[in-house]
């Protein structure tokens, strides 16, 4: 009897509670946003269909409310996206039902906040194409940490996490449809609100384990569990040929153990790591292994140190073959890893000649970007760092169908795109950054490298459907000048937009 009694004020108590989606109202009353594509929910309103009506100001009255209303939109559910028009203004909004004898659903209230990322005057996003397809889709431009639409109006901003501010890297959406960005040697997952919702252990943290900080790519994997690019330091004994004096000098590159009479050197190497969405590293992977077998390990300076610096700047995980392609960009390098074993199956790049620094390459040098297409091939963003008076390149090829063959190109695109030449000169030479993405259709997302300012969509018949460029207003010279980004990525489609918004995340 009891028990039943206690059951029953259960049920009566969830009954009344309020239910997340459709019975919570927001943007929660007087909330600051920092976005103005935003998701409204309401309850309390009757009918079957409803119009959100918003007006820009602070209002009580219907009246005051009726004469400054900016926008009006309809729906058949008790939630709806709309745009309010500007950052750093004040809102009020309230929604009309079908069903209601007064129409009025309350008055509500927000505003958007203002950082000089999305202010206009100071930084923009300049068309220089419109967009001929993917007109709805959003780009990420991680070094003004916005989000704009086709048409270069920005729509969303990284606000401050955990009090940093600075611009983030590889800002990007997820399979999960949250946010991923590396930020202050961390990487971070959030929601389309800003709440953190998973980072990785601190860099001190993880220096004490198998890691030294986190850099160049995050990325959520479809599983669920997190993969980033960490560090690692390593020691490696030198051999009796290295200079006696930079072994006389032990610090930050040598090593020295007294018992034996060895020699280490100190190299940094770069690591994937493998996260559960409790934090637990659950594999890893550093080329320590491949590196020591391979023609690298004899690649040198004068003075007889390892010159094996590789900076790993990128990878791609391929859930269904289980294999790893990670970028060594400082030896022009590509290396197919097999997962969970973590051997290297296959290195594409120029053979290291002793004698030599350079290694030659000639499908592609200092990279970024490497990823996997739809049909199988490996493609990226060619930096072109070794030839001084040639453009970057996009660069898709195909993989051989035996050990020791080197891969096809199969199509690549020159990126001289409108707005390159007036900016910088042919003979500069920019290795940091670029990004590129395959898109439904198979034509090709890309971000140039840093200082060139250009994102930009081109078909595989090489016509450019979309070209914009980031650009910051310089006080000093009264020009625009090119924005630094290190990274773009693109939101390819307003469902999966609408699918941000709505997702809390929150497990």
């Amino acid at each position: 009897m009891f028990r039943a009694l206690v059951l029953s004020l259960l049920f009566a108590v969830i009954l009344i509670l309020p239910h997340r989606g459709y019975s919570q109202v927001s943007p929660v009353e007087g909330s600051k946003l920092h976005y103005r594509l935003i998701g409204f929910s309401f309850e309390g309103v009757a009918g079957n269909s409803y119009t959100l009506q918003i007006a820009e100001g602070n209002y009580s009255s219907a009246d005051s409310f009726g004469r400054n209303i900016v926008v009006s939109v309809n729906a058949d559910k008790r939630k709806v996206v709309a745009e309010v028009p500007s950052f750093g203004k004040q809102y009020t909004w309230r929604v009309v039902g079908d069903g209601s004898a007064s129409g009025n659903g309350g008055f509500h209230h927000f505003s958007t906040g203002m950082v000089p990322f999305v202010d206009t005057a100071i930084n923009r996003l300049r068309i220089l194409k419109k967009a001929e397809k993917y007109k709805d889709a959003y780009v990420f431009l991680d070094g003004v940490k916005t989000l704009y639409d086709m048409s270069g109006k920005p729509v969303w901003y990284l606000p401050d996490i955990k009090g940093v501010g600075t611009p983030p890297r590889d800002l990007k959406i997820s399979p999960q449809k949250t946010i991923t960005f590396l930020l202050d040697n961390r990487a971070y997952e959030i929601n389309y609100s800003g709440a953190i919702l998973w980072g990785t252990p601190s860099a001190a943290a993880s220096k004490k384990g198998k890691g030294g900080g986190y850099h160049h790519e995050f990325t959520r994997l479809a599983s669920g569990n997190y993969m980033v690019l960490g560090k690692k330091r390593v020691l490696w004994e030198l051999p009796a040929t290295v200079d006696p004096k930079v072994l006389a000098a032990p610090g930050e590159i040598i090593a020295h153990d007294s018992i034996s009479d060895r020699y280490y050197q100190k190299i940094e190497m770069g690591t994937v790591l493998e996260y559960d969405a409790a934090g637990n590293l659950v594999w890893s992977w550093d080329p320590s292994e491949y590196l020591k077998g391979s023609d690298l390990h004899d690649r040198r300076t004068a003075e007889g140190l390892f010159d094996i610096d590789v900076h790993e700047n990128s990878f791609s995980f391929d859930e269904v073959s289980k294999t790893l392609l990670v970028s060594l960009r400082d030896v022009s390098r590509v290396l197919k890893v097999k997962y969970p074993e973590g051997t290297v199956v296959r290195a594409y790049g120029g053979t290291y000649q002793q004698g030599s620094r350079e290694i030659d390459n000639p499908l592609f040098c200092y990279q970024h970007g490497c990823k996997r297409s739809r049909e199988g091939y490996v493609y990226l963003y060619d930096n072109n760092g070794c030839h001084l008076k040639e453009l970057p390149k996009l660069v898709m090829m195909k993989e051989p169908d035996g050990p020791g063959k080197p891969l096809e190109q199969v199509w690549e695109y020159d990126c001289n795109v409108e707005g390159m030449d007036e900016r910088n000169p042919v003979d500069s030479v920019f290795t940091s950054g670029g990004n590129v993405v395959e898109l439904p259709d198979g034509s090709v997302f890309a971000s140039m490298s840093v200082l060139y300012g250009n994102v930009f969509i081109v078909g595989r018949d090489k016509r450019v459907l979309w070209n914009a460029i980031s650009e910051r207003w310089n006080p000093t010279e009264k020009k625009w000048k090119v924005g630094a980004n290190y990274r773009a990525s693109i939101v390819v489609t307003r469902k999966e937009l609408e699918e941000m918004i709505w997702n809390d995340g929150r497990r």
